[in-house]
């Protein structure tokens, strides 16, 4: 068991974020001012902070120091417990110690990826990803008005669960009674809100879960009382995740034309039709092939693909191929997700994060699909990280040309409003702060997530975001 003893400091969520990265899911045992892990090796570690904003980790006889310039405490902990940590157990990690869920905030910040490299430890390639990204992502960020909104629709529904997943979303099969009510509890929360909005409208996201879920008849009436009461104007960027193949219809793609929707997202996770069988997935490979073409005859010419890498039940060179297939259809953009062990997922911790071996090679598939889409034409527009995401990788989104979402930006970089609708929703508030370019201070409003609680209670959250809004 690994300990790690703090000393002139409290900062028990950093030396824990770090402490996961090596030694998997760690305790905080704050009377005894030390966190530990069972799953690391017998070591115990002092990880002390000094008045001067130096920060030392001691281990075995060894001191371990970052020589140079100073960071903020909380980031000097994370420097001197990365260095300690990586010695002891022989790793070394992609991100080097950059914890946090956005590291292209920390890119804003620098001039080069190189100083990610010698401030923080991000191995080469992950830096210029990182300060690639950071890049893009403010270019985009500047298309959205700073008084302007963002408007998220949430859907808790999906046709089946599938292995990986522990989102708030219910196995619908079991609770096809459920969709009706929810799709009128949304158009009551809209109806109550919308009227109170006085500012514009700069995107709306329609996710889940799976939006197309719902039957031809419902899913039409959602999108009409979006555009019927939202101030949607033609420049605004309206995005439907239609999400899994075999909850699309001819009769939504209508739909969704109709309503001018401006991008969808179809959303395979793998090409290997083995492997989705194996994790609950309803549709085929060829299913996904089938609903795209159908797609763009129908004039959408927006779409997004979604892959997961590290996914159970076929390896790093069966993800490499989907990405080849999904370039070969050229969609606008391509995400790349890395498999993360989310908490009530029926998916074991295992699976996801450990075989040191499955790892390395998890890592280098995952480079060589990005290199594949940049070859491709691709460039990264946003990114972001997950606390148990298998080896320390990421997720990335991928565009052609001008094509980046909108809302994806908006929403990690915490740097714009967003209204939220729907069971399980945050809304926010982003609040300049002085002599800080990149960063804002963030207010959040959390709506229940039980999708029957959100039913009986939709006056009640409604209400709660007018005054959280002021509007």
């Amino acid at each position: 068991m690994l300990e790690v003893i703090l000393k002139g400091h409290d900062k028990y969520y950093g030396v824990a974020d770090v402490v996961r990265l090596f030694c998997g899911v760690p305790e905080e045992v704050k009377d005894e001012h030390k966190i530990i892990a069972p799953e690391g090796p017998d070591a115990t570690l002092i990880n002390e902070l000094f008045e001067d904003g130096r920060s030392v980790t001691y281990c075995n006889g060894k001191e371990y120091e970052f020589k140079g310039e100073l960071l903020e405490p909380g980031r000097e902990i994370k420097r001197s417990l990365y260095l300690a940590l990586a010695d002891v157990t022989s790793k070394e990690l992609p991100w080097g110690c950059l914890t946090g869920i956005r590291p292209t905030l920390v890119a804003c910040e620098e001039e080069s990826a190189k100083d990610l490299e010698d401030k923080y430890f991000a191995r080469s390639d992950k830096a210029k990803l990182a300060f690639e990204t950071s890049r893009e992502e403010q270019r985009l960020l500047a298309l959205i008005p700073e008084d302007s909104l963002c408007i998220y629709v949430g859907i808790p529904f999906c046709p089946s669960r599938c292995e990986y997943c522990s989102f708030i979303s219910s196995d619908i099969s079991c609770h096809m009674d459920r969709l009706v009510h929810y799709e009128a509890a949304l158009e009551r929360e809209i109806n109550m809100v919308a009227s109170s909005i006085n500012r514009p409208i700069s995107a709306v996201y329609v996710g889940g879960g799976t939006p197309t879920v719902f039957e031809e008849r419902e899913f039409d009436r959602l999108l009409n009382c979006l555009y019927s009461n939202l101030k949607i104007t033609p420049e605004c960027e309206v995005t439907v995740e239609a999400g899994r193949p075999d909850s699309i219809t001819d009769g939504k793609l209508e739909s969704m034309r109709e309503h001018k929707v401006t991008r969808i997202c179809i959303n395979p996770q793998t090409m290997r039709s083995e492997t989705l069988l194996r994790l609950g997935r309803k549709h085929t490979a060829e299913d996904t092939v089938r609903i795209y073409r159908q797609a763009c005859d129908m004039g959408f010419d927006l779409i997004n693909m979604d892959l997961i890498a590290g996914l159970p039940y076929e390896d790093a060179e069966e993800h490499v191929n989907s990405t080849k297939k999904l370039i070969e259809f050229s969609p606008a953009n391509i995400t790349v997700h890395t498999l993360y062990k989310k908490r009530r997922a029926a998916m074991s911790r295992s699976k996801v994060m450990d075989q040191e071996d499955e790892g390395i090679r998890l890592d280098r598939s995952v480079a060589q699909s990005y290199e594949l889409l940049i070859e491709a034409g691709y460039h990264p527009y946003y990114m972001y990280r997950q606390k148990d995401t298998g080896h320390g990788l990421e997720n990335t989104g991928f565009a052609k040309g001008n094509t980046g979402n909108l809302y994806n930006v908006a929403m990690m970089s915490d740097c714009r409003d967003v209204l939220s609708f729907g069971a399980g929703g945050m809304s926010k508030r982003c609040f300049k702060q002085d002599g800080e370019l990149f960063k804002r201070r963030v207010e959040r409003c959390a709506t229940i997530k039980d999708a029957l609680s959100y039913m009986a209670r939709v006056e009640e959250m409604a209400q709660k975001k007018i005054e959280f809004f002021e509007m």
